[in-house]
């Protein structure tokens, strides 16, 4: 092929390689913008002048990790590169575009592409980071190792441009027998490949790449890996009761005094009760937990940040392939342990259809932080706070112990579903791991103020109106002497025909009134049981009473075990199940999402009722 013969020129590589940029520097305002005929993907194409005064049409190619596609984009890729996209012409020549700071991850696909035989240059992509991150690269040895020419370029800067549309208007002329054979490389065998060719063409790097390297090595390990990782979960799961305490004491102590002096300055009747019974008890209930909230949180997003989360994505991916899901699923199960909301949108990036819908029926057994003050409610009252090891409390073990149940659950759950109504074989995963560095401390502070925020804003909202509805209900009509309040009340006789088929896993009435508007939010639960035993209330002494005296003194153990098992499974709040819906594109899936975890949820109270009373708890 001689240098005319260059047509088309396709840029190439995994995503955030910088392609878009070098796309951009090389054609200028020389751009048409399209989609693929019968995909919603883009096309991106622009004139792209040679130094010996010819051009080419360079195509911008969706960023991709492989010739075997995981998604739409990949497709498209492969398609196009392989010559076989309806109406499209084979590129004549690649530019494959790297990321130098990525290279080991980048090679990978690299070598895949430089085995088709075609003419293809490489572009050394963003050298100016590698170097700031002390890295050294020999592009010539890494041109040997690769066989083709490799040209280190700074897309941004306009650097190597000239270097590499030379090397491109030359292509039609390489030698492809100096090229190595790695087209019958397993993914394996090319990931060891590309190790080997990366450390033979990197000259030096710096202590604290050497140090990154370093941690990978341990935190990666695929034995010692996990067990950092559930380490690290139980830490988090201690610190949140053992650092939350004395903070919840102080906002519990502030909402007695508030309660205090509207009993001492407002006289009794509708409006005092309304904010003492509805208010500050409901309420006042749920945000008592917040330091919890912002403790977790603290935790999960110095993860994120620090660049940890990625990996423990990487680390999951062995368990995730067991039940038949892959790593990719991990994300947005992880987002699902805040909120099943943004888990389930999360799930768009799972390119396999089956795949994706097994990861949103799963997603709302990740404990959200909605159920947070319903566990530390519960194990706060009938948990002894006491030590089983050094530094290991019981409560914060049990605590951990409950989202290990939900995670547990969903896997097998999981297992069943991609046996049987979305059987398929798991589907790769291959992701960038990003560098590690110190949270900083400003971004650390903004995410816990805007989760903070959304907490609080669901305590004023939603869980403060379905908080007053239920004192509604529970207020009116008004028993007559000598009568329980809660026996006269609208929702005293919604709760007798909910205890009918919630006595037998031992559940009271309150409990069964509970979980009623607990399909609103979550944590309503424990408003909904402070309002109620506030209302319930004989005297002032009592209704004065916190919701962990007036539980131990009217809950069983085994009846605080069963609600604890109920809401590891319990179905997902109403939010929730209509986004369940729209990302499904109809309601059969979330009805069976209901369907199931209500099945769940009683058999495994059910199970841990029974059993603890036989037990003799």
């Amino acid at each position: 092929m001689s240098d005319t013969q260059l047509r088309k020129v396709a840029l190439v590589g995994n995503p955030n390689a910088g392609k878009s940029a070098l796309f951009n520097a090389l054609t200028g305002a020389r751009q048409k913008i399209a989609n693929y005929p019968g995909v919603t993907v883009e096309r991106k194409a622009g004139r792209m002048a040679l130094p010996g005064g010819g051009a080419v049409e360079l195509v911008d190619l969706p960023g991709s990790y492989s010739l075997d596609p995981s998604s739409p984009d990949e497709e498209v890729t492969r398609q196009v590169v392989q010559g076989e996209f309806p109406g499209e012409d084979a590129p004549d020549a690649l530019v494959v575009v790297v990321d130098a700071a990525n290279l080991e991850q980048h090679l990978v696909f690299a070598q895949e592409l430089v085995a088709l035989g075609r003419p293809t240059v490489v572009a050394l992509n963003m050298i100016d980071l590698a170097e700031r991150d002390g890295l050294m690269i020999d592009a010539g040895a890494l041109s040997d190792a690769l066989g083709v020419p490799v040209v280190p370029t700074v897309a941004v800067r306009r650097r190597g441009l000239d270097e590499l549309t030379k090397a491109i208007e030359g292509a039609g002329s390489q030698d492809f027998g100096q090229r190595h054979a790695v087209a019958e490389l397993t993914m394996t065998e090319r990931r060891l490949a590309a190790r080997n060719i990366a450390k033979g063409a990197i000259i030096s790097e710096s202590g604290e790449h050497r140090l990154h390297a370093s941690l990978d090595k341990v935190l990666l390990h695929p034995w010692l890996g996990p067990v950092i990782l559930f380490g690290l979960l139980f830490v988090v799961f201690q610190a949140v009761f053992a650092w939350a305490d004395p903070f919840i004491g102080l906002i519990e102590g502030a909402i007695e005094g508030v309660s205090a002096g509207v009993e001492a300055s407002l006289a009794e009747g509708f409006v005092r009760e309304f904010l003492v019974q509805g208010v500050l008890a409901g309420v006042g209930s749920v945000v008592v937990f917040l330091p919890q909230i912002i403790i977790l949180f603290a935790f999960i997003l110095a993860m994120e940040q620090s660049g940890y989360m990625a990996r423990a994505a990487f680390l999951m991916d062995r368990m995730m392939a067991s039940v038949g899901l892959s790593g990719r699923s991990f994300i947005p199960l992880l987002s699902s342990f805040a909120c099943a909301i943004p888990g389930i949108m999360a799930t768009r990036s799972i390119a396999d259809p089956k795949d994706r819908l097994t990861t949103i029926l799963i997603a709302p057994l990740m404990t959200c932080s909605a159920r947070l003050p319903v566990y530390a409610i519960i194990i706060a009252a009938f948990i002894p706070n006491t030590m089983v090891a050094p530094f290991v409390g019981l409560q914060g073990l049990v605590l951990f112990g409950l989202y290990v149940f939900g995670i547990i659950g969903a896997m097998i759950v999981a297992l069943v579903l991609r046996r049987t109504v979305t059987k398929g074989a798991a589907s790769g995963f291959i992701m960038e791991l990003p560098r590690y560095q110190l949270p900083p401390i400003r971004d650390l502070l903004i995410g816990l103020w805007q989760r903070a925020w959304v907490f609080l804003r669901r305590a004023g909202t939603i869980i403060f109106a379905a908080t007053i509805a239920l004192w509604v209900l529970l207020s009116f009509p008004e028993a007559e002497p000598g009568e329980s309040q809660l026996d006269a009340s609208i929702a005293g006789q919604v709760a007798d025909g909910m205890h009918v088929v919630l006595a037998p896993i031992g559940f009271n009435r309150e409990i069964s009134l509970a979980i009623i508007p607990a399909m609103a939010a979550r944590e309503v639960a424990v408003s909904a049981l402070a309002t109620t035993y506030a209302v319930e209330a004989e005297d002032e002494e009592a209704e004065a009473e916190g919701l962990t005296e007036r539980l131990q003194a009217g809950w069983s153990l085994p009846t605080a075990l069963a609600f604890l098992a109920w809401f590891v499974f319990a179905p997902q709040c109403i939010s929730t199940i209509a986004v369940a819906r729209r990302e499904t594109n109809g309601w059969k899936w979330p009805i069976v999402m209901v369907v199931y975890l209500f099945a769940l949820a009683y058999v495994a109270a059910g199970a841990t009722y029974w059993g603890a009373t036989a037990l003799g708890l």
